[in-house]
């Protein structure tokens, strides 16, 4: 069995940005026009008025201040409220394929590592953009790497079960080196007229590249200690749009429930104990004490979940910097969330520093990854 490393991340960043101030003041636009459509309803009692939002209300309940996104123009358009990007022909690269292959040049640029020394391709997001052909094999093509890809979607935890598909396969000797991409487009599965999630998310894609530790050449790289993935069924946080929909009458309309929606306050009872817990179980049968852990990169949805998880996991309040935000800048991107704080946030740790790598999200869905500085 090899050892496995990570020798290198990338994380491409829209060139876009909304701060929470041009978003509250579009939602509350949208949000007047409602109420002053539907006046006659909301007077007889038969219909109630939408909420105004507020920047202190997005910050907190989520700790979010500002979100990069593919297109703000439409976003923050009243009367469209999503994002418009054009469609590509089929023999143009696609949004997410495109996303992919600047993230995944910088870690191979990090790795020093060429396209040609590269046996696969994982794309996990929570999203894909087509069902088939996958979008691995696109970026595969576009980057002219031998051998194999294939799509994977584990919704937020999308990354950690691709690192952990990844670290199998080098392990037992069937992959050398495998490049896993997570390219979230997560602004286009958003409802940006629904007040209690209009702020959410962001768009960004990020790349880690995995190898054989006798074969990596990168001086900054990680080892793979350990993997541990968990899912437990909950209707909790859904998306309901897919190929069925046609089948069904009616459900080609504007409807609710085939965008993001989330039962949040359900989600962060139940979730907080289910990361913790695998997290503290994975550390034990490693025997790694949590004094020990440098760094924890968490999942980047809600700032008081991470707390509550570090204050779990540690059994204190996290020292500055022992667990990095990200989210105040990029907002929710899905399983790129605690990849972004990975990246951002690990060269600076000594050799032998040990951290985890942590996502949680729908499903439910919890993958933990605990690394060594080599």
């Amino acid at each position: 069995m090899h050892k496995v490393v990570i020798s290198g991340t990338g994380v491409f960043t829209p060139e876009q940005s909304i701060s929470n101030a041009e978003l509250v003041e579009a939602f509350n636009t949208y949000a007047t026009r409602q109420n002053e459509i539907h006046a006659d309803e909301i007077a007889a009692g038969t219909r109630q008025p939408m909420t105004m939002s507020a920047e202190d209300f997005i910050v907190r309940a989520s700790g979010i201040e500002n979100r990069y996104v593919l297109n703000k123009s439409g976003i923050l358009d009243p009367d469209i409220m999503h994002p418009v990007l054009p469609e590509r022909s089929d023999e143009d690269l696609s949004v997410m394929a495109q996303m992919a292959v600047h993230a995944a040049t910088l870690a191979l640029t990090k790795a020093g590592r060429d396209a040609s020394e590269i046996d696969a391709v994982i794309c996990a997001a929570s999203n894909h953009e087509r069902a088939y052909p996958a979008i691995a094999i696109e970026v595969q093509e576009a980057m002219g790497i031998q051998g194999f890809g294939f799509d994977m979607n584990v919704a937020c935890s999308s990354a950690t079960f691709g690192i952990q598909a990844a670290a199998d396969m080098i392990r037992s000797g069937s992959a050398r080196a495998i490049l896993m991409v997570n390219p979230e487009i997560c602004s286009a599965h958003l409802e940006w007229r629904d007040r209690d999630c209009h702020f959410i998310f962001g768009d960004v894609c990020t790349a880690v590249l995995l190898e054989r530790d006798d074969l990596a050449s990168a001086k900054d790289r990680f080892e793979i200690v350990s993997t541990r993935c968990l899912t437990q069924f909950s209707n909790n946080i859904r998306n309901n749009n897919g190929f069925l929909r046609r089948t069904r009458e009616g459900h080609m309309a504007d409807r609710r429930d085939m965008l993001f929606r989330q039962e949040g306050r359900k989600v962060f009872k139940q979730v907080v104990p289910i990361v913790s817990d695998l997290i503290l179980t994975h550390l034990a049968d490693e025997n790694i004490a949590p004094a020990h852990l440098s760094r924890l990169w968490l999942h980047q949805a809600n700032k008081g979940m991470n707390d509550l998880i570090g204050v779990k996991v540690l059994g204190r309040e996290p020292e500055p910097g022992e667990q990095p935000n990200i989210l105040q800048d990029y907002a929710n991107t899905s399983s790129a969330g605690s990849i972004i704080a990975f990246s951002k946030y690990s060269d600076d740790l000594a050799p032998g520093s040990l951290g985890v790598i942590c996502s949680f999200g729908a499903g439910y869905s919890v993958g933990s990854v605990i690394v060594r500085k080599v």
